[in-house]
């Protein structure tokens, strides 16, 4: 009977302490950002960002090979310092931010590939189509100072906006499209542990 209270009393605390080594982060979004291009005229590129957004992460092994990361976006907060080219993008042409307001992601795998780099797999939902998105991840590190433990991250992806119904389009004389149908999307992220 003894013998059975001591492994018990091995696997609750093994238990314990891996229920809180699970890590939970925040975005700080005063060093982040989410941005986007694409070409214009097949010969340059539009710029963009979103200013409202929101994100979680959490891990438990120090690599973060089992990172949980869900990331939602603000459709309407979307700018390109045009407005009316903002308010194009926020019509049913595009995102159509009135029936659909949010942009989602979460993940699915988190794969190191060494040298801090990183394949992010996960779902990504626009205008309510969800469709498998891969990013390419760089880590940055993670830093513990006065301000608490931070970690830094890049992800890059390139999205067909045709595929999530952003379908809008007008050909050049040359015969191009005016608006090019592969968005470059790069995500800049500072994270703050919560303790």
């Amino acid at each position: 009977m003894k013998r059975w209270k001591s492994i018990l009393a091995v696997v609750a605390i093994f238990l314990a302490g891996t229920v809180s080594a699970q890590t939970k982060w925040k975005v700080d979004k005063v060093h982040s950002s989410v941005r986007f291009s694409v070409t214009h005229m097949t010969i340059s590129e539009v710029e963009g960002t979103f200013k409202t957004w929101d994100g979680t992460i959490e891990n438990t092994k120090p690599d973060f090979t089992d990172a949980k990361i869900a990331f939602t976006i603000d459709v309407n907060s979307i700018t390109t310092e045009n407005e009316n080219r903002d308010n194009h993008l926020k019509s049913d042409d595009f995102f159509n931010a009135a029936k659909f307001p949010a942009i989602k992601f979460e993940s699915t795998t988190m794969q190191s590939l060494g040298n801090n780099k990183y394949k992010l797999n996960g779902n990504l939902t626009i205008r309510d189509i969800t469709k498998p998105v891969s990013f390419d991840v760089t880590y940055g590190g993670t830093l513990t100072g006065s301000r608490g433990t931070k970690a830094g991250f890049k992800a890059t992806t390139t999205i067909d906006r045709m595929a999530y119904g952003l379908k809008w389009d007008r050909a050049t004389e040359a015969g191009g499209l005016v608006v090019g149908k592969d968005v470059e999307v790069t995500i800049k992220l500072e994270l703050d542990q919560i303790k």
